[in-house]
C-alpha cells in the first residue's frame, strides 16, 4: 500500500507540473504563433486565435482541479496510513496551487472572457478600449499567477519525490509517502 500511495503521489505531482509547463511553454506560444497566423489569416487571427485560448483554458482548469484533489486527497492517505501529521509545507503548497487554479478557473477566466467579448463586440470604441486595457491587466496578473504555480508546482515535486523522514531509519520504510 504505501508504495501504491508513493507512486500515486508522484505520477500525479509530474503529471500536474508537466502540464502546466507544456500549456504555458508549448500550448499557448503556439495558439498565438505566426503559423496560427497563417492558418487563421490576418483578419480572424485575434479573435479566434484568444477564442481557442479560452477553449483550452478551460479544460486546463479542469485538469489543475483534479491533481490538487488528487494531492490533497493523497497527503490526507497518508497521514492516515502512517499515522503522521499533515506535512504543513506539503500541505500548504498542494491546498494554494489548488486555490490559485480555482480562483483562476472560477474567476479570472470568466472575467476576461467577458472582457474579451467587449474588446471585440461592443459598438462604443472607449468601451473597446477599457476592456482593451483591463484585459491587458488581467492578463499580466495571470501570466503571473501562472509562473508562481510552475514554480510551486516545481517545489512540491520534489517534496513528494524526496523519501519521508522514516524512510532514513530503515530499509522496510524505503518507499512510503
Amino acid at each position: 500500500m504505501n508504495g501504491f500511495l508513493r507512486f500515486v503521489g508522484l505520477v500525479n505531482a509530474a503529471v500536474w507540473l508537466g502540464a502546466g509547463i507544456f500549456f504555458a511553454a508549448g500550448v499557448l506560444p503556439g495558439i498565438f504563433s505566426t503559423d496560427m497566423r497563417h492558418v487563421l489569416g490576418d483578419s480572424g487571427y485575434p479573435y479566434y486565435s484568444g477564442a481557442v485560448a479560452l477553449v483550452l483554458f478551460k479544460r486546463f482548469f479542469i485538469l489543475q482541479y483534479v491533481c490538487g484533489t488528487i494531492a490533497l486527497a493523497h497527503l490526507v492517505a497518508c497521514k492516515l496510513y502512517l499515522g503522521r501529521a499533515l506535512p504543513r509545507l506539503d500541505t500548504a503548497l498542494a491546498a494554494g496551487i489548488l486555490v490559485l487554479g480555482l480562483v483562476g478557473g472560477f474567476w479570472l477566466q470568466p472575467r476576461m472572457e467577458s472582457l474579451r467579448k467587449t474588446m471585440y463586440s461592443s459598438p462604443n470604441l472607449v468601451e473597446r478600449d477599457t476592456a482593451r486595457h483591463s484585459f491587458g491587466m488581467w492578463h499580466g496578473v495571470s501570466e503571473g499567477a501562472n509562473l508562481l504555480v510552475i514554480v510551486a508546482l516545481l517545489v512540491y515535486l520534489m517534496r513528494v519525490a524526496r523519501p519521508g523522514e522514516s524512510a532514513r531509519h530503515g530499509i522496510f520504510t524505503k518507499f512510503w509517502c
